[in-house]
């Protein structure tokens, strides 16, 4: 039988310790986001720059994003990521193709510039993620379950 979260059990009275998992959590996510906001600076691009190589580079079974994909994945509209697009062009990051199928796409696609660059972000980010998945798990187990 699977529990329900602890503030459902709760009659959705969240209780102090709730308040201090889900406090400790936010804490640790935004501890990440700076990690990796750090990161990316270091390397020379801004957080949005990594995470629109980061999305090309992540679609699945394909090495190439079109602009409404990048959209929905970076959270933004369309003629915001046309414009990170751009600069990541100019910048050497990425490459743009039309679609062989259909002309009026675009593909965006990583240059080897931008994959080494997002290679060393990416090789960061998971050391940071090994170090801190103890403490995430814990804080999901509590959140979970209730208990320590």
């Amino acid at each position: 039988m699977v529990m329900a979260p602890v503030w459902r059990r709760t009659g959705g009275e969240l209780t102090s310790r709730d308040y201090q998992t889900l406090a400790q959590f936010r804490r640790r996510l935004r501890a990440f986001v700076h990690f990796s906001e750090a990161q990316a600076r270091r390397q020379g691009l801004t957080p949005q720059q990594h995470q629109l190589l980061l999305a090309v580079r992540g679609m699945p079974d394909r090495e190439w994003a079109t602009i409404g994909e990048l959209s929905d994945f970076l959270q933004l509209k369309n003629h915001s990521v046309v414009g990170l697009v751009n600069r990541a062009v100019s910048l050497g990051l990425v490459s743009r193709r039309p679609s062989s199928d259909d002309h009026r796409v675009t593909q965006i696609y990583l240059t080897a510039q931008g994959e080494a660059i997002l290679e060393a972000l990416s090789v960061a980010h998971k050391e940071e993620l090994r170090r801190i998945s103890g403490e995430i798990r814990q804080l999901l187990k509590v959140l979970e379950d209730g208990e320590p």
